[in-house]
């Protein structure tokens, strides 16, 4: 798989996104990066500690956060970008589901976008994919979490997002699924979804798994976001070996040791 200048041989280890939120009200690390400078310094960092590509954010998904105009995301995220493609080797991903967003971000520089609602809030950025030849992660989401069977459920519901993106001329080869771990799924059914991620495979794409520092594991061990790295690193693990390919996370160093570990004996 290539992303923006990069080759991703999928199957030979695991990939980490490192997380770069230039929002002051992310649940984990809200303000901490969003000045120019400190999300350079960050990425940068993140890049040395092992990070395959950064994905920047400038609107919070957290639960009950306060949806940002289109014009305040772009005033948070695109001078970084721009600055990143300058500075920095690895891929970097847009954190957004508004097209025009995805498009000037690709633009100046991303080459990937990662989408939230899989393509389906704002279709039209399935387009903006396809123009630019951009990657793009769809992640599952929908407006409830009533399932029949929450598996099957999103599995059909990732189907519907790769039919718009194919539909757009995205290539097969540029599409990522993500599971969606706290995005319209309760704490058990997020641990279901964990529980039976191969199946997501099935759908013949790779697959990120993005669980760090969430509610998932503050729940299971009562502890608030700085203090969830261990759950995410068996989250982490657990996640390589059931076929994912991509971890999105915060804490690279922890992380990065725990794919080496896990894919020495999960890959050979």
């Amino acid at each position: 798989m290539k992303i923006g200048k990069s080759e991703f041989e999928l199957g030979k280890r695991t990939y980490i996104m490192g997380i770069l939120n230039v929002t002051p009200d992310s649940f984990s690390d809200g303000g901490k990066f969003n000045t120019l400078e400190s999300a350079v310094k960050r990425a940068k960092e993140m890049v040395e500690q092992g990070a395959d590509i950064i994905d920047v954010g400038g609107e919070s998904t957290r639960p009950n956060h306060i949806p940002v105009s289109e014009e305040e995301e772009i005033k948070r995220v695109i001078p970084v970008i721009r600055a990143l493609a300058k500075e920095i080797d690895v891929p970097i991903s847009v954190d957004t589901y508004k097209a025009n967003v995805a498009e000037i971000a690709v633009k100046e520089g991303a080459s990937l976008i990662n989408d939230v609602w899989g393509f389906k809030r704002e279709p039209k950025i399935a387009q903006v994919a396809a123009k630019y030849d951009a990657a793009c992660c769809l992640m599952h989401n929908r407006n409830n979490n009533i399932y029949d069977n929450i598996i099957d459920d999103i599995i059909n519901d990732l189907k519907e997002s790769i039919k718009i993106a194919l539909k757009a001329g995205v290539s097969p080869d540029k599409i990522i699924l993500d599971p969606g771990i706290g995005f319209a799924k309760d704490y058990n059914q997020n641990l279901i979804v964990m529980n039976k991620l191969e199946k997501l495979t099935t759908l013949g794409y790779p697959v990120m798994l993005a669980t760090s520092r969430k509610s998932m594991i503050g729940n299971t061990l009562n502890l608030p976001p700085e203090d969830r790295v261990e759950g995410t690193i068996a989250t982490t693990v657990i996640g390589i070996m059931k076929n994912c390919d991509f971890v999105r996370v915060h804490d690279i160093i922890q992380n990065k040791r725990a794919c080496m570990m896990t894919d020495a004996i999960v890959r050979k």
